[in-house]
């Protein structure tokens, strides 16, 4: 894909590489990127042979939200989370690691939030920036940030506006991995390759636990966790328990 475009998408082996392109404008999302996102989304999503995808900006940024300068032109808005068609608005079939440096706040917070796993260098900025203007959020922040950091700090970023560095982002479990800016992206494939090569119907069946379970009494989440592990317990549990037993993947070696 030409450099030129909003969102460029990259494969290597199993692994995805989808970058935010609109450094201009610190990787702010207007109408024709959001909609190039949710179509790399959606060819990722499809495509059998990639297995992880990480999301990254270009030129230092992450994603800055939405680009206030069209929305303030009255723009045909679709909101990124609750809208069907928002690039948001469902967890991908497969996992997602946002690779983040630099801003990723008002709705590139909301982006942030999307993906499954978020590691960030050292440069990364957090926020409800767009608090500033009057501006909601309408990209799934309000209702994934305190879930996955609790109600209290959750409320304290939504109502303050703060910015909140990486390390304070660390802390609070927005994100759960910190690494150097000149590393992020190594460490990002590093990852993903890593995680492409587990077996993938119980990490897959486990991965959809965790998001299904939100909400739900114990013995209901429960009842679903053992319903969907049990395609990985008859196709994958006795094979992977016998390569256990040749001593295969005992110090982190892994194979399919």
């Amino acid at each position: 894909m030409s450099d030129q475009s909003k969102i460029l998408t990259e494969t290597t082996g199993a692994v995805s590489l989808i970058t935010i392109n609109r450094t201009d404008s610190r990787n702010a999302l207007d109408k024709e990127a959001t909609c190039q996102l949710a179509e790399a989304f959606r060819q990722f999503d499809q495509d059998d042979n990639q297995k992880v995808a990480i999301l990254t900006g270009s030129g230092g940024s992450f994603c800055a939200g939405a680009d206030l300068k069209e929305v303030s032109e009255k723009a045909d808005y679709i909101p990124w989370a609750g809208h069907p068609e928002g690039p948001l608005h469902q967890h991908l079939s497969k996992p997602l690691i946002g690779a983040i440096s630099g801003h990723a706040v008002a709705g590139g917070l909301g982006v942030a939030l999307y993906c499954d796993i978020r590691m960030a260098d050292e440069t990364a900025v957090f926020g409800v920036f767009c608090r500033r203007w009057g501006v909601p959020m309408s990209d799934g922040t309000p209702t994934r940030l305190p879930r996955l950091i609790g109600a209290g700090p959750a409320m304290d970023m939504m109502l303050t506006g703060e910015a909140v560095s990486a390390q304070k982002a660390l802390e609070l479990g927005l994100i759960t991995r910190l690494t150097s800016s000149d590393q992020l992206l190594s460490d990002a494939f590093e990852l993903a390759e890593r995680i492409a090569n587990f077996p993938p119907l119980a990490m897959m069946s486990d991965r959809d636990t965790i998001y299904s379970q939100d909400g739900k009494d114990e013995k209901t989440a429960l009842l679903e966790e053992w319903h969907g592990a049990r395609a990985a317990i008859i196709k994958e549990a006795s094979t992977g328990a016998a390569k256990f037993s040749k001593g295969e993947g005992r110090h982190g070696e892994f194979e399919k």
